[in-house]
């Protein structure tokens, strides 16, 4: 008979927070796939487990996958982990499950830490209805048009992202996403446990202001507009953004980006109302 193949939830900060289910199957298993095998032994070696470690990570999951499921076919029975939290969930794991399913391998989930539910429960905005998009594009540009899709979603967008582009993605969030509610939760059940929670525009002036470090997850309120605005709202927001200095053609850009107007549209919107003011 094969083995079985378990994915077992680990600790995002606490080791407090792992399961006695999860602590005996990771004893019991054959061998522990795990993302980073250094940081998965002091988990174990703080719960006193000497289970085999084998490497299972973004860049060797395709051959190692294929390895694993012959293991388990030959009846061994395996814990599938990630440096933290729930594996597959922006972790590596998704190619060592189809494979395991096409083999007709058992597969059990051992539920556990997540920082996308962790994060949200606490977060204050809707949760009977919410969407999970990952990290965004790391690019600007491929960034813009990805918040620019989920400009209509009304639902309350879940994001995870990096320290070293929390203050970029900001930015483009206001612009294409324009003022929201926001929650970016720092360090979840870590020593320096940080929830900052408010406007988008003023949560990225306090970002702004900082050296932001540790794991990130960002959530926003979904839409609460129309998909579409008129012309007069969109007059409204233009005569907003030249009083605060913007110029038209970068008006243009940043509107183009958030309604469904072109930037030529609106380029000329913007001029005529310009002419119009200086007459």
């Amino acid at each position: 008979m094969s083995g079985t193949l378990y994915i077992v939830a680990t600790p995002i900060g606490n080791l407090e927070d792992i399961t006695l289910r999860a602590l005996r199957v990771l004893k019991e298993v054959d061998l522990i796939a795990a993302e980073d095998t250094r940081h998965t032994q002091i988990l174990l070696h703080h719960f006193g487990i000497r289970t085999p470690l084998t490497s299972y990570h973004e860049h060797n999951e395709r051959t190692k996958a294929r390895q694993l499921v012959e293991r388990l076919r030959q009846g061994e029975s395996i814990a599938l982990v990630s440096d933290a939290g729930t594996p597959t969930i922006s972790d590596p794991g998704f190619r060592v499950i189809v494979e395991a399913i096409e083999a007709e391998i058992p597969i059990v989930p051992l539920p556990g830490a997540s920082a996308l539910t962790a994060v949200l429960s606490a977060s204050g905005l809707p949760t009977d209805q919410f969407v999970f998009e990952g990290f965004l594009p790391a690019k600007q540009k491929e960034r813009r048009e990805r918040l620019q899709a989920l400009r209509a979603e009304t639902r309350t967008l879940v994001f995870y992202e990096a320290p070293h582009r929390l203050k970029e993605m900001l930015n483009d969030m206001h612009a294409i996403l324009g003022e929201r509610q926001i929650v970016v939760a720092r360090e979840v059940s870590k020593a320096y446990e940080e929830f900052l929670r408010g406007r988008l525009s003023d949560i990225a002036r306090q970002i702004a202001e900082r050296a932001i470090k540790g794991e990130l997850t960002v959530i926003v309120r979904g839409s609460e507009e129309p998909s579409e605005v008129s012309q007069e709202q969109l007059k409204n927001e233009i005569d907003m953004l030249r009083a605060g200095g913007m110029r038209i053609k970068e008006i243009a850009e940043l509107l183009g980006e958030r309604h469904a107007y072109s930037k030529k549209e609106i380029y000329r919107i913007a001029l005529a109302q310009k002419i119009s003011t200086t007459l």
